[in-house]
């Protein structure tokens, strides 16, 4: 279907009427290109748990959970630290070109469904953008603090620059 580093197609056709359990595990090469693809140090963990069910018609809806481990540099100190990624999936997907446009809505919350593509989806690329959305963009090592460095308000005035100026052409 595409060249992400972690793939997992699946047809809407193979999905029973019960739905289906899946347990998506990225290998350590998988995991590599991920921690590449969303700049982080690295991905040392991620497991996906996602229920894949029927809705509607030729609809499918993908529940679960993303459950992820990231290193990534501190915005303070710039130390690599673990983060935990932690976050809940929710997902109705339609055939593509079906979806109600979103002014057709009359709550403002809603948000459209996404389209099945080619008679398919790939939940392991559903679990990666919900792993993107769990990852801090601000990061910050527990306990680091931001202390700007201490400065002598006169040493930064302009008046202070031209008094130094002035002091140097009179000796």
């Amino acid at each position: 279907m595409t060249d992400l580093p972690f793939s997992h197609p699946l047809s809407v056709a193979d999905v029973p009427p019960r739905g289906l359990d899946l347990r998506l595990e990225p290998s350590e090469a998988e995991r590599a290109g991920l921690a590449r693809d969303l700049g982080v140090i690295a991905v040392t963990g991620f497991v996906a748990k996602l229920h894949v069910a029927p809705e509607g018609k030729d609809g499918l809806h993908v529940t679960g959970s993303v459950d992820a481990a990231v290193v990534q540099a501190c915005g303070v100190t710039l130390e690599p630290f673990e983060a935990p990624v932690k976050e809940a999936v929710d997902v109705h997907f339609v055939p593509a070109g079906t979806a109600p446009p979103p002014e057709a809505a009359e709550d403002e919350a809603y948000e459209p469904p996404d389209e099945i593509v080619n008679g398919g989806i790939d939940v392991a690329a559903l679990a990666t953008e919900f792993l993107a959305l769990g990852i801090d963009p601000y990061p910050r090592k527990p306990g680091a603090v931001f202390e700007p460095p201490a400065e002598n308000p006169a040493a930064v005035s302009p008046f202070s620059a031209l008094a130094r100026l002035k002091g140097e052409g009179e000796a």
